[in-house]
């Protein structure tokens, strides 16, 4: 099918989903609330079709005044400045267009757990792993977005094993899904006195966090334990079995939540982070089945790849993967000044999936 039929056909799509919404005799609640929520998603898609098509519309009629030598020769000098004008921003036009074609993650509206972990780098890595915790809270700060912290494994000295956020706002997932991978950290450890730069790691994992129509989980799948919360160097924090840890079988996923004085609340937590995970499992699932030939990682949550490096040194971040590179590290690590990395990112996964859709 060409482009253009492809477009006559989301037309016509839309136009059919018009005339049985005007006339519900017959549809059913869930019938008509479906059909309004297609033609509603469908809406702006032929807007931008209309646009499209009106302006290479324009274009001929632009063309055919431009060559018209009877006409006015100060109309033909309008009408060619318009032309070109035109003719600049039809690109645009037409890449907005068929991004608003491609195949929507139904995951990107949603909210996301947030997990990160100290990798290879002994207290280093706990270290910096508790920097970048804090960075993404800072982000979600200068997005306007809720930062919910869920679960703190801190070594005592600032550094964190293992940390967990929920983070909910506005299309949290969509910009924050490419930062799942292993961030890797390059600076002197206050602790060095020889000034000798190490290199350590954290892994970063974004789930899209899913709410219980997403994915059903049977209580009988899961094995509770309850034991005593304690703190870091093994002190108690308190007196009763609050802390939880829930096994889902199937999975074995595994979580753990002490930081609340009350078992309900730990557990509650707790659940939160295993339907994410048992969610972001069945959509790699479904991803792997549905495009074994993607080339990009970009956005994949491959937890083993390794994404970014923050050089301390030469005050640089690096992304691997789109081949970028900051100076401002203090902004983005102090600052959480994400924005330029992660809209680059994006441009880069949107043009690949334009090229992609074009080569199929």
């Amino acid at each position: 099918m060409s482009f253009d039929d492809k477009l006559a056909g989301l037309i016509s799509k839309h136009k059919e989903l018009g005339e049985k919404l005007a006339d519900p005799d017959g549809l059913g609640g869930k019938e008509f609330g479906r059909l309004s929520k297609e033609y509603s998603d469908l809406t702006p898609i032929v807007e931008r079709i209309h646009t499209y098509e009106n302006a290479k519309k324009l274009l001929i009629d632009l063309k055919a005044m431009m060559d018209d030598k009877t006409s006015d020769k100060e109309m033909r000098e309008l009408a060619e400045m318009e032309y070109h004008e035109l003719k600049e921003q039809l690109p645009t036009i037409e890449r907005t267009l068929k991004l608003s074609l491609l195949p929507k993650d139904k995951a990107d509206e949603k909210n996301a757990i947030l997990e990160v972990r100290a990798g290879t780098g002994g207290e280093e890595a706990a270290l910096f792993a508790a920097v970048l915790f804090n960075m993404y809270q800072r982000y979600a700060e200068r997005r306007g977005w809720k930062f919910e912290i869920l679960s703190l494994d801190d070594t005592g000295i600032g550094g964190y094993k293992e940390a967990q956020a929920s983070i909910s706002g506005n299309n949290v997932f969509a910009r924050l899904k490419f930062e799942s991978g292993v961030h890797r950290v390059q600076r002197v450890p206050a602790t060095e006195s020889s000034g000798r730069i190490h290199t350590s790691a954290a892994t970063v994992a974004v789930l899209p966090e899913a709410e219980e129509v997403d994915i059903q989980i049977n209580e009988n799948d899961l094995k509770i334990d309850t034991f005593r919360s304690s703190g870091a160097g093994g002190q108690s924090v308190n007196t009763t079995d609050s802390a939880i840890r829930i096994t889902h079988m199937p999975t074995g996923v595994v979580v753990s939540c002490q930081d609340e004085r009350s078992q309900h609340k730990n557990k509650a937590k707790a659940m939160k982070i295993i339907r994410a995970r048992v969610y972001e499992a069945e959509r790699e699932r479904q991803h792997a089945t549905r495009s074994e030939s993607r080339k990009s990682q970009v956005g994949s949550g491959d937890r083993s790849e390794r994404i970014r490096t923050y050089n301390f040194p030469q005050s640089r971040v690096s992304d691997h993967r789109i081949y970028l590179t900051s100076h401002n590290i203090d902004g983005i690590v102090n600052g959480g000044d994400l924005d330029p990395i992660i809209e680059a990112l994006i441009t880069n996964d949107e043009a690949e999936r334009l090229s992609e859709d074009s080569d199929a």
